[in-house]
């Protein structure tokens, strides 16, 4: 299927999982965890803190190499967004930053793969956040010690409750 047609499906709709295609446009479903929302949440809203321009995105679609693969949380810059603001089903090149919240179905390989795909796109980083909040940055070279775009994102989520 094509990505147009997966988001347009009536029987597709308000699924509890989330929804990406591979290379052969087979869907591929990852159950929804109320840990992963709230890590996505947390990310979105320091993010927001941080950014002194851009726009943040919860799951965006970004074609790829490997055709539609959703990233949990994704932060462009105001001239990325202008350029594709009308062109966002899916957007055909990444946005500057994108974040994969790790899920049970998500191993460490699959999430390395995801990178090498947003990269081939344009990402300037991906960041993995972990089961347990630990953030870990990327850009096209390697990991990083931190995020060079947003220096003082934390390298660790905290999802207690104060």
């Amino acid at each position: 299927m094509e990505w147009r047609e997966v988001v347009e499906h009536p029987s597709l709709k308000d699924l509890p999982f989330k929804i990406e295609t591979n290379a052969e446009g087979y869907i591929m479903m990852t159950p929804a965890r109320g840990r992963h929302g709230i890590y996505q949440s947390l990310i979105d809203y320091t993010l927001r803190r941080l950014a002194k321009e851009g726009q943040v995105f919860i799951e965006c679609p970004i074609q790829t190499s490997d055709n539609t693969k959703v990233a949990d949380v994704a932060w462009s810059s105001t001239e990325f967004y202008r350029r594709n603001k009308d062109n966002d089903n899916p957007y055909l090149e990444s946005p500057e930053v994108v974040v994969e919240v790790k899920s049970p179905s998500n191993s460490e390989k699959a999430m390395k793969w995801k990178a090498a795909l947003y990269f081939e796109r344009g990402a300037k980083e991906v960041w993995f956040c972990d089961d347990d909040g630990n953030m870990r940055f990327f850009n096209p070279q390697g990991e990083l010690g931190r995020s060079e775009l947003f220096r003082e994102f934390p390298g660790h989520i905290d999802i207690e409750v104060k």
